[in-house]
C-alpha cells in the first residue's frame, strides 16, 4: 500500500502541558483510520496538529515522502491536500449553501465560477442536499449543516479527510444521517482520519483503529482486535465504559 501521510515522534505542548507525547502512526491511500479514546486523550489534538491547524511542538509529518514541517515546504499546498470536518460546522452563514460548496474552489484552488459550480453540485448530490443548494445554513438543522460541510470539504478535491467528532454537536435523531454518509463515502475508498466516539460507526467502517489514552497513542489494530481481543488493560476498560458488551 501506499502511505500518505506518516507521522513520526509528534509532540504538542500547551505552555507545561504535554497533550501529545511520542506520536508514531501512518495513513495508507484508501485506509479508512479511527481514532477513539476518553475526552482529554489528545485526539482532536493530533488531528490538528496533522492538518496544521495546532503547530506540532516537536517531531516530523511525513506527506508523500516529504516532511511537510520542514521550512522548505509548502504548508499551504499541503493544507489544499485535506479536507477537514469540524464539530461545529463552520460554515460561512451569509453565503447559501452552494456558494458554501463553491468560495474554496475559487479563491484557493482558482477554479473558475463555472467548474466550481459543476463539482458542488456533485458533491452536493453526493450527500444528498442537491435541493437545498439556495438555502442559508441558519435554515438548515444540523444534520444537513454537516453534510454541507462534508459537501464543501469533498469539493476541494483532498487526498485525505479529516473528520473531527462530526457528530458531536447533533442531536441524537441526526447522527444517524451523517454517519450513513460517512460509511458511503468509506466504501468508496476515499482516505479517512476520523475522531470519533461513535464505537459501532468505528467497529463497521474502519480498516484500523487508533486508541488513545494520555496523549500517547496505546494500542491500534482492526477494528475485530482492538473491539473483541484488545491487548491493553486501558483499552479493556475504556471499551468496557462505552460499549454494552465488550
Amino acid at each position: 500500500m501506499e502511505t500518505i501521510i506518516e507521522i513520526q515522534r509528534l509532540s504538542k505542548s500547551f505552555g507545561s502541558h504535554e497533550v501529545l507525547k511520542d506520536i508514531h502512526f501512518s495513513v495508507e491511500k484508501g485506509e479508512v483510520v479511527t481514532i477513539i479514546g476518553s475526552s482529554g486523550s489528545g485526539k482532536s489534538t493530533l488531528l490538528r496538529c496533522v492538518n496544521l491547524l495546532e503547530k506540532p511542538s516537536g517531531g516530523q509529518i511525513i506527506y508523500n515522502g516529504e516532511n511537510i514541517l520542514d521550512d522548505r515546504h509548502d504548508i499551504h499546498q499541503y493544507r489544499r491536500k485535506l479536507g477537514m470536518v469540524f464539530q461545529q460546522f463552520n460554515l460561512f452563514n451569509n453565503h447559501d449553501v452552494l456558494n458554501n460548496c463553491m468560495v474554496g474552489q475559487i479563491k484557493v484552488l482558482k477554479r473558475s465560477k463555472e467548474e466550481a459550480e459543476q463539482i458542488a453540485r456533485k458533491y452536493l448530490r453526493v450527500v444528498g442536499m442537491e435541493n437545498y443548494i439556495n438555502a442559508k445554513p441558519r435554515h438548515l438543522s444540523g444534520g444537513q449543516k454537516q453534510r454541507v460541510a462534508i459537501a464543501r470539504a469533498l469539493s476541494m478535491e483532498p487526498d485525505v479527510m479529516l473528520f473531527d467528532e462530526p457528530t458531536s454537536a447533533l442531536d441524537p435523531e441526526m447522527v444517524g444521517e451523517v454517519l450513513k454518509i460517512m460509511k458511503e463515502l468509506a466504501g468508496t475508498g476515499l482516505t479517512m482520519l476520523i475522531v470519533t466516539h461513535e464505537m459501532e460507526f468505528a467497529r463497521e467502517v474502519s480498516d484500523r483503529v487508533v486508541f488513545m489514552d494520555k496523549g500517547v497513542i496505546a494500542e491500534e489494530g482492526p477494528p475485530e482486535k482492538i473491539f473483541n481481543n484488545p491487548d491493553q488493560e486501558r483499552t479493556r476498560e475504556f471499551l468496557k465504559r462505552t460499549l454494552k458488551t465488550v
